[in-house]
C-alpha cells in the first residue's frame, strides 16, 4: 500500500502528479522493461540466458511486488465505505470478522493502544458497522461485534480485495492455474505439502 503523496513531494497541492503516482508509473516501465513480451525482447536477456537461479528468482519477486504495488485496493475500499484515512478501521472489521472480541484484544490485534482502539470502536459504531454488548462471561466487560450491517461492509471488502488486476484477463484458464499452482507452490516453503 503507498502512502498518499504529501504536498511537498509534488502533489495535488503544488500542481504536480502525486508522488504515488509517479511511483507506480516508474514500476510499471521497470517491469515491462525487465519482463518483456514473449517476440518482443526489452533491454534485459531473456530468463532462460543461463542467469543464475538466485538472479531470475529475485525479478520475479521484483515483478510480483510491482504487480501487487500497482493495483491497490485501499482508496477503493475507503470510498466504497467511507471510512476516512486511516487503517484502523479496516483492520478492527478483519479482525471482528473472526468473532467478537473485547476491546483490549482488539487493540492488541490491531496494534494500537487501548484509547484508539476505542476511538475505532465509537467511529465504527456511529457508522451502525459494530456494537459493544455485555461479554457472557465477565458482564463487566463488554464485547465487540459486527451487526449484520457490518458483516455486508465485510463482504465488501473482500469482493474489492480479492478482484484481480485487468491484466489477469489477458491470461488462458491453463496459464491462470499455472500461475496459482506456482504461487502456492511458493508460499508452502520447502519441504511443506501445497
Amino acid at each position: 500500500m503507498t502512502p498518499p503523496a504529501r504536498a511537498d513531494e509534488g502533489g495535488p497541492a503544488h500542481g504536480g502528479t502525486p508522488a504515488h503516482q509517479v511511483a507506480r508509473a516508474d514500476a510499471a516501465t521497470r517491469t515491462a522493461d525487465a519482463y518483456p513480451e514473449p517476440g518482443n525482447p526489452g533491454p534485459h536477456e531473456e530468463p532462460d540466458n543461463g542467469a543464475p537461479r538466485e538472479e531470475n528468482a529475485t525479478r520475479a519477486w521484483a515483478a510480483m511486488r510491482d504487480l501487487v504495488g500497482s493495483h491497490s485496493t485501499r482508496d477503493r475500499m475507503r470510498a466504497a465505505l467511507d471510512l476516512g484515512r486511516g487503517v484502523g478501521r479496516f483492520k478492527s472489521l478483519m479482525w471482528l470478522a473472526g468473532g467478537p472480541m473485547s476491546l483490549s484484544g482488539l487493540a492488541e490485534a490491531v496494534g494500537v493502544d487501548a484509547p484508539y482502539a476505542t476511538l475505532i470502536v465509537d467511529s465504527l459504531e456511529e457508522r451502525g458497522l459494530v456494537e459493544r454488548q455485555p461479554d457472557p462471561a465477565d458482564r463487566r466487560r463488554k464485547l465487540v461485534t459486527l451487526t449484520a450491517a457490518g458483516s455486508k461492509a465485510i463482504e465488501k471488502l473482500l469482493r474489492i480485495e480479492r478482484e484481480p488486476p485487468p491484466g489477469f484477463a489477458r491470461l488462458s484458464p491453463a496459464e491462470l492455474e499455472t500461475l496459482e499452482s506456482l504461487l502456492r507452490r511458493i508460499a508452502t516453503g520447502p519441504g511443506q505439502a501445497p
